[in-house]
């Protein structure tokens, strides 16, 4: 199991606000990078192309309001993985965000794609801050 942690960013948002907003794909689209084409979504699944890489699918398993949200892929996705974000409540209007990918890839596929991966989570992550800023 390949586990890609982003950085900690503190985002002067409520950890509630943030967990309704990271609820509905439709609000994922503001957090993709560039290199994510034909975003498709509704509020509980949605499906992307990263451009010259691979078509992902993915839906919410699992939410434990205000605190953390569990995202699970779904065919066609090359590999099976989960997307955590955590949220951790500092005070009434801020919070840290944490977002962590679980993969089960293979050794091989691990290597080539743990710089990617990791960029992806840091991306979000960061993306999520701007949009509450």
């Amino acid at each position: 199991m390949t586990k890609i942690e982003s950085k900690p960013i503190e985002i002067q948002t409520s950890a509630k606000s943030i967990f309704a907003y990271l609820s509905n794909f439709n609000n994922f689209a503001n957090l993709m990078p560039p290199q994510v084409v034909n975003w498709q979504s509704t509020e509980d699944s949605c499906s992307f192309t990263i451009q010259n890489m691979a078509t992902l699918a993915m839906r919410i398993k699992e939410k434990t309001e205000p605190t953390k949200l569990v995202i699970a892929s779904e065919a066609p996705s090359p590999f099976p993985f989960s997307l955590i974000c955590e949220l951790e409540e500092l005070s009434e209007h801020s919070c840290r965000s944490v977002i962590k990918l679980h993969a089960d890839m293979n050794m091989m596929l691990a290597m080539m794609a743990k710089n990617p991966l990791q960029n992806f989570v840091n991306i979000l992550n960061e993306q999520l801050k701007k949009t509450f800023e």
